[in-house]
């Protein structure tokens, strides 16, 4: 069965929306959950449980290429043996202690989580509340000028406990950026550090819940799975480097308040209509 045009609009139209979502700190999970309640993808429910993770294949790639000379380790000058930059290194270590907490949390309950919480009023609740907290805590933070200015003075100490933060995002409708984003400011982290760690710590953690996932669904993808999947990522992987470049852009600037009242607006509104 070949997917007709209306199929493919709808695929293309979750890319954009993950792609948007991704980096904002407005939740992409709940974005595609919501989405799906009213443009439901004709594919089954487990396919659509891994695609909804998946994709964010795409917008990770996006920002690897964004931040490749800041991510990989390696440099490589006049042809010669390749130079360690001992601070990326340095950088991913941290990350992988960030991980920790979020990769217990996974695998104990995922099932769970994808069995009994994917549900709007779940979602709105935490859009809600978490667009509360934004608030809040940017209002606090007009008083405190920030102890952590750049990504390379975040410590281990630091990494872990944005780490546990981390794990709020596990409910749909949390955010896993703004989850991570919100314990950076809490403790001290500038805006700039805490979206730039928050895009470190998005490459392991998305890579290793896509690989979860697809191990539930199993490699037995049809045609129309794998198509869907691949225009899915690509768009995803467009927009994301367009967002990318705005978020950092913006927060030089301007606060994460605006994004805390788009949060409450969309959560009251998913409270009306359902």
């Amino acid at each position: 069965m070949t997917l007709d045009l209306l199929e493919v609009l709808k695929i293309i139209f979750l890319g954009i929306v993950e792609g948007i979502t991704e980096w904002l700190p407005v939740s992409s999970t709940g974005h595609m959950l919501l989405v799906d309640e009213f443009i439901s993808l004709n594919m089954s429910e487990s396919f659509k449980e891994m695609f909804f993770v998946v994709i964010q294949l795409g917008a990770i790639l996006a920002v690897v290429l964004v931040f490749w000379n800041k991510m990989f380790p390696f440099q490589f000058k006049d042809k010669k043996k390749p130079v360690i930059k001992k601070d990326t290194f340095s950088m991913w270590f941290k990350v992988a202690a960030a991980c920790i907490p979020g990769t217990v949390v996974t695998i104990l309950f995922d099932d769970y989580i994808d069995a009994h919480l994917h549900t709007p009023m779940v979602i709105a609740a935490a859009l809600i509340f978490y667009g509360i907290a934004f608030i809040v805590i940017e209002n606090l933070n007009k008083k405190r000028k920030p102890q952590i200015s750049h990504l390379s003075d975040i410590t281990y100490k630091t990494a872990l406990l944005i780490g546990l933060f981390q794990v709020l995002s596990i409910i749909p409708g949390t955010s896993r950026s703004g989850a991570t984003i919100i314990g950076a400011l809490l403790i001290g982290v500038s805006r700039t550090a805490a979206a730039e760690f928050t895009f470190f710590l998005a490459v392991p953690v998305m890579f290793g819940l896509s690989a979860l996932k697809m191990i539930k669904f199993g490699f037995h993808f049809g045609g129309n799975e794998i198509f869907t999947l691949g225009v899915g990522m690509i768009v995803a992987f467009v927009v994301s480097l367009i967002v990318i470049k705005f978020l950092m852009s913006y927060i030089k600037k301007h606060d994460f308040k605006v994004f805390g009242w788009y949060r409450i607006v969309l959560g009251i509104l998913v409270l009306l209509i359902v």
